[in-house]
């Protein structure tokens, strides 16, 4: 036996199975379905799935194929950092850059909920949110089907789910609807995720509309490794300390990798000093530095491209190892040189104009997979 809960509105209702997980209740039964609710309460025992099971008929699938179907899908980095702008849009953009130049397909989505600037720093004007067509397509069960127009063509690998237009548009996107997007861009590539810094739960929120950080904290439930970023100075190590300990409980057992950005020698504190400080605090599964480059950042900036197609540097090197380390599977694959993103065409036929050398770009195509 196990709580179901009866509803007037469609048991697939995403609004419906939200406030149910909330709850602790994973069986619903709606609307025209009180005929199965005995076989409900007495024979689920899929959380995913509540429709009785005296039904269905069983199909035996073999291991083999479902290792193989694991294998196929992507894998979900969620790129964290505390408060204080350490460089979680600049690590997410340009690792997911980096898995691309590997030629593999990789989608990265921007899920800060206090307004999303991953499509400025890749040059991609966008006259509709990726994140909130997402949503809209979600709630009517049609995302799975309706993914790529939802994103933006950087290249023939890299596509990018947009993000909030405004900071107060994060009441239009739920965590069911977070969740049903990752799930769609799992099964195009891999997935790199942008996130907001807080990861508090709201008093209350289990009753009334899900809180603004729930969108982080939906895509901390998806992640299949955390990528954490800090910056080198006294407040950001110490914000960066503090954050660790709060994600360690909200992300048992998924592995954390930390990046220490903006790493200079007039912090005066050497790369194993500030290891020290960080393992103190939590154990990680690998600690990356990235050296401070102010000025390629901002003719990155400028020119809304990632560092790699400016040229080789220490930055550049550094975001590439860390690609390696968190995909590794791709390390080594593709010839490693900077290139420049190809636009592909957008839906109507017309195509967007190349970008200027250090101009301001204009746009990117759709993606297709």
């Amino acid at each position: 036996m196990r709580p179901v809960a009866v509803t007037s509105a469609r048991s697939d209702d995403l609004d419906v199975r939200e406030h149910a997980q909330r709850l602790g209740i994973s069986a619903v039964v709606g609307s025209g379905e009180l005929a199965s609710l005995p076989g409900v309460v007495t024979t689920v025992d899929d959380v995913a799935d509540t429709r009785d099971r005296d039904h269905r008929p069983s199909v035996d699938v073999p291991l083999a194929d479902i290792a193989a179907g694991e294998r196929d899908r992507g894998r979900v980095v969620v790129v964290w950092g505390p408060a204080g702008a350490p460089g979680r849009t600049t690590v997410a953009a340009n690792l997911a850059w980096e898995v691309a130049r590997r030629e593999a397909a990789v989608v990265l989505a921007d899920l800060d909920p206090y307004g999303g600037t991953v499509a400025q720093q890749l040059g991609i004007l966008d006259e509709v949110s990726g994140l909130l067509s997402a949503s809209r397509l979600a709630a009517a069960g049609q995302l799975d089907e309706r993914f790529a127009s939802v994103c933006r063509g950087v290249g023939p690998h890299l596509a990018v789910v947009t993000g909030l237009p405004r900071a107060d548009r994060w009441r239009e996107v739920r965590p069911a609807q977070v969740d049903q997007l990752l799930q769609s861009a799992r099964g195009q590539g891999h997935v790199v995720v942008d996130t907001g810094f807080a990861l508090e739960d709201e008093a209350g929120s289990d009753f009334a509309r899900p809180a603004r950080d729930a969108l982080t904290l939906a895509a901390l439930e998806q992640a299949d490794e955390v990528v954490a970023v800090g910056s080198a100075d006294p407040v950001g190590l110490t914000r960066l300390a503090r954050g660790l300990v709060d994600l360690r409980e909200r992300t048992p057992g998924v592995p954390v990798r930390v990046v220490v950005n903006r790493m200079r020698a007039t912090i005066g504190w050497s790369e194993k000093e500030i290891a020290g400080m960080v393992e103190g605090f939590s154990r990680v599964a690998g600690l990356h530095f990235l050296p401070e480059d102010r000025a390629l950042l901002d003719r990155a900036a400028v020119s809304g491209r990632p560092v790699a197609d400016l040229g080789d540097s220490a930055l550049t090197q550094g975001l590439s190892a860390l690609a390696d380390a968190v995909f590794p599977a791709l390390a080594g694959a593709g010839d490693g040189r900077p290139r420049r993103p190809r636009l592909l065409p957008r839906r109507g036929g017309t195509r967007a104009r190349p970008r200027r050398r250090g101009g301001p770009s204009q746009g990117a195509g759709r993606t297709k997979f």
